[in-house]
């Protein structure tokens, strides 16, 4: 098991390191610009090969901005602003730009040290590996479904109390989240969208799960009896479980696709099984400490809990690409 679990965790890194450098700029037409991104919500930035000149760079009717599906909607821009080395003009925008969708950034003929270098058509959009990569670490870390949304503290508390459990709870977690994920986005997007039967869709994604929960119990009973004696009840509560519901429903409130509900069911997943894995090492250490009797078991498992979901809070608003 141990073997298995660091197998998956080398390849799981071996694949976000090539969502991290994979590039995520726009593909600039014109040889004078070197590259294009989105810099926060209300910014554009254009860098060039070399100087351009000040008077040109900093007025905004130099600039216009759309929306690729939306050529005809300019963008206001409110302010641009020019790099020390004058290599970098920021546009700024009055409101949030959708980074979802790809812009178009046209120019007036650029200026540089006097001279023309023509205009240009300039594409702006964000990596889509670095997107996925955003859901991932969201679902993991930023809101993490045990610290930051509180769901799923009954299969938590109780099966964190040794390590060696919590670890096998965790990747059996994640391996029914990501199935039950991708069953529910199929019968999501072909089934119950196609034919209005979106309301049915609570009662759907529990069956679902049922029959996920089910196919595992009967295999980890089979290849894996004391790892199933040591879950005991609380592989049957997977079932009606909070996260596992979570995820279908916010795949489905997105309309996140295959890819994108994939990272996220893998998200939650990993980020349920970090959250056992830190409180069962608390726990264990826990069980040597010299804790007041009125806080031995629950109570002082509780406060460790609100201590983590403490710490998880300081990724609040993390941006990530």
């Amino acid at each position: 098991m141990i073997s298995f679990i660091k197998r998956t965790l080398q390849l799981t890194l071996l694949v976000l390191t090539l969502f991290v450098f994979l590039p995520g700029y726009g593909n600039a037409q014109n040889a004078f610009v070197k590259k294009t991104a989105f810099k926060d919500s209300k910014t554009i930035t254009v860098e060039f090969a070399g100087e351009v000149d000040q008077d040109w760079a900093t007025n905004p009717a130099n600039f216009k901005v759309f929306e690729k599906q939306n050529p005809d909607v300019i963008l206001p821009v409110e302010k641009v602003s020019l790099s020390p080395d004058k290599r970098t003009v920021s546009l700024k925008f009055k409101e949030d730009l959708n980074q979802k969708e790809p812009h178009v950034v046209n120019t007036t003929p650029i200026r540089s040290q006097g001279k023309d270098m023509g205009t240009a058509l300039l594409d702006v959009k964000k990596s889509y590996f670095g997107f996925l990569f955003s859901i991932l670490i969201g679902a993991m870390l930023i809101n993490n479904y045990v610290f930051t949304k509180y769901l799923g503290l009954c299969v938590f508390i109780g099966t964190s109390k040794k390590k060696d459990t919590a670890v096998g709870m965790g990747v059996t977690f994640t391996i029914v989240m990501i199935v039950s994920a991708m069953i529910s986005w199929f019968m999501y997007q072909f089934i119950l969208k196609p034919f209005r039967l979106d309301f049915l869709q609570v009662v759907v994604f529990i069956g679902l799960v049922s029959l996920t929960v089910q196919a595992v119990d009967t295999i980890l009973r089979k290849v894996n009896p004391a790892l199933f004696k040591a879950f005991g009840v609380y592989l049957v509560l997977v079932i009606a479980n909070c996260v596992i519901l979570a995820v279908p429903l916010t795949l489905a409130s997105n309309e996140y696709n295959a890819f994108e509900s994939f990272m996220l069911a893998l998200g939650a997943g990993g980020g349920f099984l970090l959250a056992l894995f830190l409180m069962s090492s608390s726990r264990e250490r826990l069980e040597l400490a010299n804790v007041p009797p009125t806080f031995r078991g629950l109570p002082i498992a509780f406060v460790a809990t609100g201590l983590f979901a403490l710490a998880f809070m300081g990724f609040s608003g993390m941006s990530i690409f």
